[in-house]
């Protein structure tokens, strides 16, 4: 057995050690040891800990978890209150604040600090002699709860804090579920069968709010630290250099926030951020502007539970709370019966939210989504709304649960819903709603992109007899399209243009066009790809279509189910004799392309590229292009702010590939970067 004094020097460098890495990974976002490495560490330290139990100190990373469960929190009183901040929702807004501030300043030229506003939970971490004794939420401001061993649980909250910070000081963060483990999460209940959380915001605060902390400890909860509480001891004379010190001592300070004196410049953050939140792998609505110098803080002081000294310059509101009015559905090309909310109007993101969209059955009773019910709508940047969730306290017992109807609203038909599939159907192919929706999508854009042929023209046609199914368009003439209400001569010849110029589309939009279920515009152009002309792949098996990288068993059923229907083979032969291009355009390749057989998926901002360049290069190549990260994704390729797929991909363990490691592959592979 080692000696007393070795175990215990093993320990205290254990301990050390294991601080380090922590702070690399969960603060810095840099590890230098693999996860491996990393857990060996933690089991060598609590076999030592096990054996000399009278070592174990409250700052142990042994003791991050493992408190048993409460009862009830203890009420906690603010030393420092924790205030709202008052809010801005414009630049005249946020204009009308700094005029207030001068006018009650000296100092006319005075800095601000901008910082992302997190929705997530406020709370305030009190450290005494080194070590963090409490962690509160804010509550009322004024009261919170004790919810320290919950706190103690996230790794990017230091358990201790370095000798040169003061004896006793309260710092406050606020805690978050980033995006990519919020999604996990959901899917890891999905597959369970449990009811899914409705966003990452409220699931923070209800992990940190968990009586068991072995259940916090379970959430992929963080924190960015934003501000003190109050200290006992020297600090700086500035808000941005007192967050220097927090980085200093181990706190995790996010590194997008900025030093700013004008006005203009707080717009523009805020302009920035808006734009690019979406990429964020937390939840941010808005900023926060302070005073940065601390004795103008001082100075200017507090108007009601107020400080004068900082504003939050608010986002558009991505979620709203409305009523649930009914639930409508839709039938699509496809003949899929989609099910939608018609809602009390609310304004979300900017706009007035009337409908929204609710997936499926399966997803609305999973939700515990009923007719009635109080809903959060959610509506980020152009993202059609969605109903995300309902305010299941605010129920009054009269709310109703949907259910599918058993036939087709269009037409009447009997719906079916095929094995494996989550969505009903509408077998009848001659389905109204089928047809129109199919038509509209054939001359858009993407597909055909027949300019001039929109909802209101394709729903004349069906309607006068003029066109039965989509190949019928290339057999209009201009004397029945002027039988049509409110069609001029000049029109009629651009659209007769128009349909004459779609002839030349490549294969992939006629593809694409042709409405073949699981087939969007990426799966159609590496069909394209594959296959010299139409006919070849129509006379693919299942088989031959699943060798093709990212084609699944669901996508050759399809493309098979489709090519065997004899209305589908009449329509591409109409499309034919019209003189529709039915032939593949893609060079036929000298050899085995390199990248063959690989996935990649591209996201955030490439400098010397753009997207669309960096795709191109990779399907040229032979490798094919998803649009979300999964097992199957072989390489993240990522830029500038890239987001959640980021988080996905390390969690995954996916190689990611910066922007110079991808242009070396590229050259690398005999490729030119364009």
């Amino acid at each position: 057995m080692p000696e007393s004094t070795d175990i215990h020097k093993r320990i205290v460098e254990l301990r050390g050690q294991i601080d380090h890495h922590n702070h690399r990974y969960h603060v810095l976002d840099d590890p230098v040891i693999s996860d491996s490495e990393y857990d060996a560490l933690m089991r060598e330290l609590q076999a030592l800990e096990k054996l000399r139990p009278e070592l174990v100190t409250s700052d142990s990373p042994t003791q991050r978890v493992g408190a048993e469960p409460l009862d009830a929190f203890e009420s906690v009183e603010h030393r420092v209150p924790m205030l709202s901040l008052a809010n801005a929702f414009s630049n005249e807004e946020l204009t009308a604040w700094r005029r207030r501030v001068s006018d009650r300043l000296d100092d006319l030229d005075f800095e601000m600090v901008c910082e992302l506003k997190y929705d997530g939970l406020a709370v305030a971490l009190t450290y005494q002699d080194g070590a963090l004794v409490r962690g509160a939420t804010r509550g009322d401001g004024y009261r919170g709860e004790d919810v320290t061993q919950n706190l103690r649980t996230i790794r990017s909250i230091p358990l201790s804090v370095p000798k040169d910070a003061p004896r006793q000081f309260e710092v406050r963060g606020e805690v978050y579920m980033t995006k990519s483990g919020f999604e996990k999460l959901n899917q890891e209940r999905l597959e369970a069968g449990e009811p899914l959380y409705i966003n990452p915001r409220n699931t923070a605060a209800g992990a940190v709010r968990q009586l068991d902390p072995r259940i916090t400890a379970q959430r992929p909860l963080d924190i960015f630290v934003y501000g003190l509480g109050y200290a006992q001891g020297p600090m700086p004379d500035t808000h941005w250099e007192t967050l220097e010190y927090f980085k200093s001592w181990g706190f995790k300070v996010n590194s997008r926030n900025t030093l700013v004196r004008r006005t203009e410049e707080v717009e523009d953050y805020h302009k920035r951020w808006e734009e690019e939140r979406e990429n964020l792998d937390y939840a941010a609505d808005g900023i926060v502007v302070k005073v940065n110098q601390l004795r103008l803080q001082e100075q200017l002081g507090f108007v009601g539970r107020e400080p004068r000294w900082a504003v939050a310059y608010k986002f558009p509101a991505e979620e709203a709370t409305t009523k649930l009015l009914k639930i409508d559905i839709n039938v699509g090309r496809t003949g899929s019966l989609n099910p939608f909310a018609i809602l009390e109007p609310v304004v979300v993101g900017g706009a007035t939210v009337k409908m929204a969209s609710l997936h499926n059955e399966d997803d609305i009773h999973r939700r515990d989504i009923r007719i009635g019910d109080t809903v959060i709508v959610r509506r980020a940047g152009e993202v059609i709304p969605q109903v995300l969730g309902p305010v299941v306290s605010l129920r009054t017992g009269r709310e109703v649960v949907f259910q599918m109807p058993d036939e087709c609203p269009v037409c009447g038909t009997r719906v079916v819903r095929p094995e494996g599939e989550a969505m009903h159907r509408c077998p009848n192919v001659a389905c109204p709603a089928q047809i129109y929706e199919l038509l509209k999508h054939f001359v858009a854009r993407g597909a055909m992109d027949v300019e001039g042929m929109g909802e209101s023209l394709s729903e004349a046609l069906l309607k006068a007899g003029l066109v039965k199914d989509v190949a019928d368009i290339y057999y209009l003439t201009r004397e029945q399209l002027l039988t049509l209400e409110r069609m001029a001569d000049k029109s009629a010849s651009n659209i007769l243009a128009a349909i004459e110029t779609s002839k030349g589309r490549p294969l992939a939009r006629v593809l694409f066009a042709l409405g073949i279920f699981h087939v969007g515009g990426e799966t159609a152009e590496l069909l394209a790809r594959q296959f010299v002309d139409i006919d070849a792949l129509a006379a693919a098996t299942e088989e031959e279509l699943q060798a093709i990288p990212t084609i699944g068993p669901k996508i050759a059923q399809s493309v098979v189910a489709f090519f065997g229907e004899e209305s589908n083979r009449k329509v591409i032969e109409k499309l034919r004799q019209a003189g529709v291009n039915l032939k593949s355009d893609a060079r036929p390749a000298s050899g085995p392309l390199p990248w063959a057989g690989k996935q990649f998926v591209v996201t955030g901002k490439l400098d010397t590229l753009s997207r669309n360049q960096a795709e191109s290069a990779i399907k040229d190549l032979g490798g094919a292009v998803g649009s979300s990260v999964s097992k199957k994704t072989d390489y993240l390729v990522a830029g500038a702010d890239a987001g959640s797929k980021l988080g996905k991909a390390q969690a995954l363990g996916t190689p990611i590939l910066d922007e110079q490691a991808f242009t070396r592959m590229l050259e690398e592979a005999g490729s030119k970067p364009p």
